[in-house]
């Protein structure tokens, strides 16, 4: 197994959204499939990916509404993986005009995500490639996923390089963020390069030295 992570910046937010993939077998996963969803699936053709399954760090339109479309172009549809607070608190708005589009929701939760939960490139695989942690603050049922084999752990928005997800929000608790920041993203090791939702990668060294929201 040869993994491999790649990004493609899309949509009006300038999404980031991430493809973990297994050069040898050619099993991938999407990350926060966000607008431009043509655009993804164009991209794991090209580069010979087999998409197995898509994974949510929370609930945000911006970083959900591709799922039911990457999703529902394969068939079987691929699974969704989210949180189930990240989904309840989803499934409980209804749909949105926003920047004068009807967005799709998620539609389903096939794999509910828990603190702790270890994952596979395949649903229900033997491999514990990744560990799921909670972050939640941002939102509800917010989640990163580490990747040890690479360094990396995809954070959603619950940080970036020199500040922290938006805590302004109805559903958002900013105590709770900043708990969930020290204790599960600052225990990472020093190195692991931290892969935000919008934005520049930075890594868990860089932000508990300069991060003036949340210090170690």
């Amino acid at each position: 197994m040869k993994l491999s992570m790649h990004m493609a910046v899309l949509g009006p937010l300038q999404n980031n959204v991430y493809f973990l993939a297994d050069e040898d077998s050619g099993d991938c996963v999407v990350i926060d499939p966000s607008f431009e969803a043509r655009k993804q699936l164009r991209l794991m053709e090209e580069k010979g990916w087999q998409p197995k399954q898509i994974w949510l760090t929370h609930p945000h339109y911006d970083h959900t509404v591709g799922a039911k479309k990457v999703s529902e172009e394969f068939s079987p549809p691929l699974p969704i993986a989210i949180h189930p607070d990240a989904f309840g608190w989803a499934d409980a708005k209804p749909d949105k005009m926003k920047m004068g589009a009807l967005l799709d929701r998620v539609p389903r939760m096939d794999i509910p995500l828990t603190h702790g939960m270890k994952l596979d490139l395949t649903p229900g695989g033997p491999r514990a490639i990744v560990e799921v942690r909670d972050v939640s603050g941002h939102s509800p049922g917010s989640v990163l996923f580490y990747i040890p084999a690479l360094e990396m752990a995809v954070v959603g928005d619950a940080i970036f390089q020199g500040s922290i997800g938006r805590t302004d929000f109805e559903e958002s608790n900013h105590e709770l963020l900043l708990k969930n920041i020290r204790e599960q993203i600052y225990t990472l090791p020093d190195n692991t390069t931290l892969l935000p939702g919008h934005g520049p990668a930075t890594t868990v060294a860089f932000e508990k030295a300069n991060n003036p929201y949340v210090r170690a």
